[in-house]
This record gives C-alpha cells, structure tokens and sequence, in this order.
C-alpha cells in the first residue's frame, strides 16, 4: 500500500485462496455443500487449501507438502488448525442478520470509518487473523493486527464502508476517501464473528467488486 510499511508478517502464505460469494448465490447451493462452503471460506486461505487436499481430495501429507512447498510438519499444523476451525466456528458466530451480528458490524464500521484504533483493537480476538490474497502476507495475533491497522490509520488514509454479504458473513465494499470527494474500490472486506468479537478480516481485491454490484467508486459524503 502506498504511504503505509506494515508489519513484518507472521508467515508468508501461498497464492492459493477461495474468492469471495454473495450470500445470494450460496442461497442456491445444496445444504450440506453450503455449510462446508461457507465454513470453508472463513478459515485463512492456506489452512483451506490444506484442508481440501488432504481431507476432500486425499492426498498424502509429504505430497501437500510438495504442492506448497513447505515441510509436512508445517501441512500437519495447518490440517490440525483447519479442522478446530471448522469444529469452532458454526456455534461461535451470532445468526446472520441477528441484534448480535449488528451490533458487531456497527461497531466495526464506525470504528474503521473514524480512524478509531481503540476502538477496532477493543473488537479484536486475541487470535485474529487478517489476510489479503492473493499477496502471501498473513497477520496473526491482536498485536500484530493492531500494528498494521495502526500503519494504515497513520498514513492518513480514511475509507467509507458498503455493507454487503460474502461466504455467509458480513461483508463491505471498502472505498478510499480521494481529495477529489471520491472514494476509490479498494476491494472487500469479509469479517469472520466469534461472538461479540471479530476473529478474521480478509481483504480480497477490487476486482471482485462488481460480483456484488458494487461501484468502483462512489461519491464521498461530509464528513
């Protein structure tokens, strides 16, 4: 990101990540696919990939280990952490479209909104992931998360935030305020809910925007 040097990553993930869904067409998918869908979306990109090749498609952990070039220790971790998350998280997250989610994404807005670190960092689990695909970088941990929402928020850079849908979860398009009184598509911001709190942020690319009938950019209200 321009104007902004974040923070040293926790590790460098693969270029291997799932695309966002509007809840519109996950309404379309079977039940049982949609739940293992929807669970599926919300781990960070590289536990996913894991869990798909060894759990759906069976491969062996030394030849995962080969696709993503890394050791069948770190394969094991990441298969070990993928099925916690998705033993986890069906019961943590409040129902869509309940008091409980609204709440959340209330808080969240009018903290990323206003700049309000505090407030942001007060909404964070203390295992937060946050992850941008396709860039390999993935932040894990409150500290880390808070020191790059920190490198962002200092750099000057305000956003304002369209609700929408993605995998099941709160969903904004994420538009940076221009000097011009247009906010720029940045790209889409997904929040995966662990109760009253937010455990993950995925950052996908712009280019998604329009699969959710977003603009590319809109015109910036008085702030």
């Amino acid at each position: 990101m321009p104007d902004v040097e974040p923070p040293e990553p926790t590790r460098l993930g693969e270029v291997v990540w799932l695309q966002p869904i509007p809840d519109a067409l996950l309404e379309r998918v079977e039940a049982i696919s949609l739940a293992f869908v929807t669970a599926l979306q919300r781990l960070p990109p590289r536990q996913a990939a894991v869990l798909v090749l060894r759990d759906v498609l069976g491969f062996r952990a030394a030849e995962v280990a080969d696709m993503l070039d890394t050791s069948v220790e770190s394969v094991e971790g990441d298969l070990e952490r993928a099925r916690a998350g998705l033993r986890h998280r069906p019961d943590a997250a409040p129902a869509p479209g309940s008091p409980g989610e609204e709440a959340v994404v209330a808080r969240f807005v009018r903290a990323w909104e206003a700049a309000d670190l505090d407030g942001l960092v007060a909404l964070l689990t203390d295992d937060v992931f946050m992850s941008m695909p396709p860039m390999p970088f993935e932040y894990e941990g409150r500290e880390v998360v808070t020191r790059f929402c920190a490198g962002i928020f200092g750099a000057g850079r305000r956003f304002d935030l369209v609700p929408t849908r993605a995998n099941g979860q709160p969903a904004f398009g994420a538009y940076l305020r221009g000097p011009d009184g247009l906010s720029h598509g940045i790209g889409l911001y997904v929040l995966t809910l662990d109760g009253e709190r937010i455990r993950g942020l995925t950052r996908f690319e712009n280019v998604v925007l329009p699969v959710f009938g977003l603009p590319r950019s809109l015109r910036s209200g008085p702030r």
